[in-house]
């Protein structure tokens, strides 16, 4: 138990820390713009445009990622029950209203890095771009105040394990 203790702790001084930045209403003003490029339609635009490309592998790989990625954060959500930060922290108020109650894992970065990986196996070049993009996702999702840098970490790890699995399997 002290472990996870611990690790509350750490997460909560850098959570913290994250809030003093110098331009915080800048950063806020760019996360809430980053964060909605990682919502839920904009992967199924994305899934479209892979179908009328006639890219089937990615499109399976995609579709297929996204069944068990939400399954499994589904999962975890309702396992841990981690609080979200203004929850866990009295006197904060998040940015943004998230869309469920938990926090653990953020489903945006986990999301974000399951199509990047994805889509960076499909079209290596395209790495360059989308690594920052899902990275900056997960940070914005801390900057808006919805999740802690774990729930980003763990989001992130959940991502791309879960697509290099089934890369994996496709190969």
């Amino acid at each position: 138990m002290r472990i996870f203790q611990a690790i509350q702790h750490a997460d909560v001084l850098t959570f913290r820390w994250c809030l003093k930045l110098k331009h915080r209403q800048t950063v806020i003003g760019l996360s809430r713009i980053v964060s909605y490029t990682a919502n839920g339609p904009f992967y199924v635009l994305a899934g479209l445009l892979f179908m009328l490309a006639e890219h089937w592998i990615l499109v399976k790989l995609l579709a297929f990622g996204f069944v068990l990625e939400r399954a499994v954060y589904f999962i975890c959500k309702n396992t841990f029950k981690r609080n979200r930060p203004p929850e866990a922290i009295p006197g904060f108020t998040s940015v943004i209203r998230p869309s469920d109650k938990f926090s653990f894992p953020s489903g945006h970065t986990s999301a974000a890095f399951l199509v990047t990986v994805a889509v960076s196996w499909a079209f290596p070049a395209m790495a360059w771009v989308l690594f920052p993009w899902a990275l900056c996702v997960g940070a914005a999702r801390v900057m808006l105040g919805v999740h802690f840098p774990t729930d980003v970490l763990a989001g992130a790890t959940l991502g791309s394990s879960l697509c290099l699995i089934l890369i994996s399997q496709l190969v």
